[in-house]
């Protein structure tokens, strides 16, 4: 027997749709590529997707095309993607982190046949296109006056594109299992992969992402997604937003310290998201300026292991309530976020401090645990830790084109790759990346530890922490450190910062200093660069 409910499609564009009738007086507020910050509305956004919808389909795309963005958090990027999306297309966001090369082999993979780029990435996509075949038109988002000279053909400023469209469409109807978004994983080995969203788990996802021991969102939130659309999903913002009604502020390419707090400060933003590095950009920003955050609530950190330095300083120094999370490409990406659970909600201090370094526990949608390499289950005891898998309604069941089969079991757990231990209340902490995680002496040390209490120290800019061959205990942490600019902290500095924090066997038996640190598209720390840097290095316990 089944239930007598309607068949009401879970379709991305429907979120849309419920934004403008309920929420379509709320801003959308963008820093243009041009400069300006410029203001529209939810119900401006729909009117302007439906003609994104309706120009796609008079240029002859159809459902199942994928359609590239290369492009900043702006409205006219959320316009296309919702645009793309209704008319039953596939938005792919690409990533200009990439090498030019890399961003050529994931549009050729994908066979991307339309590409919408920014002004600032103009000149990157005259590079790309050329050997992309299957693109048959470029759509600069931007208006006449703006357009630049340009060696690519068959170029159209965005404005006078989307002119030709009166919006008198409807959206299309299809199975809400269609693909509706694509994103590329970053690589860090072998060719990238493609993760393929559907609109179903798009909107579960938001769904997710809002409830209330998530990200906790609401219409009364003003919301400045600083994590990219082209990070997946700017973490689901770009969904959760409108299906909430929250006043979404759009920071285009500026990234820097000053240009977050001014829209931080000018609009009112109760909510934002972000890496760490951005954090640290900002925090340093209103150390300089002797600045207050007298709006922001609550800052999502994740995409990288949040150091317990920007944790504290933002709830002791700003009142700001931090929210770790972690999560995966692979997972639309949220897969856990460390609100508190009754359990801990009494924790104060130090020992509070210590439950938010966790990543959290994981919302309704996504299964996780935690086995040893024969896929025996760990138990959730707070220390024994393991490879992490995860399955759920918005976690890929493959990868476009079937690459990375055996990350998949037929159970349908994801093997997300990191290694983790999970407590008895349900909280995770990723303890490493699987190949990264340092084996002394037959026993593990987890680089991300080290590498948090390293940057603790308040001359310390950022630290990352390798393997390095040991004759007698196979490897030794190798600590590598950037100084913050004015400061000239030492060895031995450093390594008293970091005594009876650790283990003694964990401690870095050596300690260097560089310039910068390599990082991935996605800002995190490049371990495989510093490895190869690192790779004849001799530590002077190795006798």
């Amino acid at each position: 027997m089944l239930g007598l409910m309607q068949p009401w499609p879970l379709l991305c564009h429907k979120i849309l749709d419920h934004a403008a009738a309920q929420h379509g007086g709320r801003e959308v507020v963008s820093r243009s590529v041009e400069g300006p910050v410029v203001r529209t509305t939810y119900a401006g956004i729909r009117t302007r997707a439906l003609k994104v919808a309706q120009r796609l389909e008079r240029d002859g795309y159809r459902v199942g095309d994928r359609i590239a963005t290369l492009a900043w958090n702006t409205a006219r990027h959320l316009e296309a993607w919702y645009g793309i999306m209704g008319m039953g297309g596939i938005y792919h966001t690409l990533n200009p982190r990439l090498f030019p090369d890399q961003i050529a082999w994931i549009m050729n993979h994908a066979e991307d046949r339309l590409l919408f780029v920014d002004l600032t990435f103009l000149p990157l996509a005259e590079k790309i296109v050329p050997s992309v075949k299957s693109v048959r038109k470029v759509v600069v988002l931007t208006d006449r006056a703006h357009m630049p000279q340009t060696s690519l053909p068959d170029v159209m400023p965005y404005e006078e594109w989307l002119a030709e469209a009166d919006g008198d469409f409807a959206w299309r109807s299809f199975d809400e299992n269609t693909a509706a978004g694509m994103c590329y994983t970053s690589g860090t080995t072998g060719n990238p992969k493609g993760v393929v969203y559907s609109h179903r788990s798009n909107v579960l996802h938001a769904m997710m992402a809002a409830m209330p021991d998530a990200m906790g969102i609401s219409a009364r939130d003003v919301v400045l997604p600083v994590v990219p659309m082209f990070h997946a999903n700017a973490w689901g913002l770009a969904q959760s937003c409108p299906m909430v009604g929250a006043k979404i502020v759009m920071p285009g390419g500026k990234m820097d310290g000053a240009s977050i707090y001014e829209l931080l400060d000018t609009e009112k933003v109760t909510f934002s998201a972000a890496v760490p590095t951005v954090w640290l950009m900002l925090l340093q920003y209103l150390e300089e300026t002797c600045s207050m955050l007298p709006h922001l609530g609550k800052v999502v950190i994740g995409g990288a292991a949040c150091p317990l330095a920007i944790t504290r300083k933002f709830q002791e120094n700003y009142g700001v309530e931090v929210i770790h999370a972690w999560g995966m490409t692979e997972m639309s990406p949220l897969g856990s976020l460390c609100t508190m659970k009754p359990d801990y909600d009494a924790l104060e201090g130090e020992e509070r401090l210590a439950v938010q370094q966790k990543q959290g526990h994981a919302p309704f949608g996504v299964e996780m645990k935690v086995t040893d390499d024969d896929d025996h289950d760990h138990p959730w005891d707070g220390k024994t830790f393991g490879r992490l898998k995860v399955r759920g309604p918005a976690v890929a069941a493959a990868y476009y084109g079937g690459d990375g089969k055996e990350q998949f079991d037929e159970d349908g757990w994801f093997d997300t790759g990191d290694v983790a231990h999970i407590d008895a209340c349900g909280y995770m902490q990723v303890t490493d990346r699987a190949k990264d995680v340092i084996k002394s002496g037959g026993e593990w040390i987890s680089s991300i530890d080290l590498e948090n209490l390293a940057v603790g120290h308040p001359d310390v800019a950022e630290a990352a922490v390798i393997g390095v061959r040991h004759s007698r205990w196979d490897e030794r942490p190798l600590l590598v450190v950037v100084r913050k600019p004015g400061k000239e902290p030492e060895k031995a500095d450093i390594l008293a910062f970091m005594d009876g924090k650790v283990a003694k066997w964990w401690m870095p038996d050596e300690v260097v200093f560089v310039d910068e640190i390599p990082h991935t598209a996605a800002g995190k720390i490049r371990k495989t660069a510093l490895r190869e840097q690192f790779r004849d290095f001799r530590l002077p316990t190795d006798a």
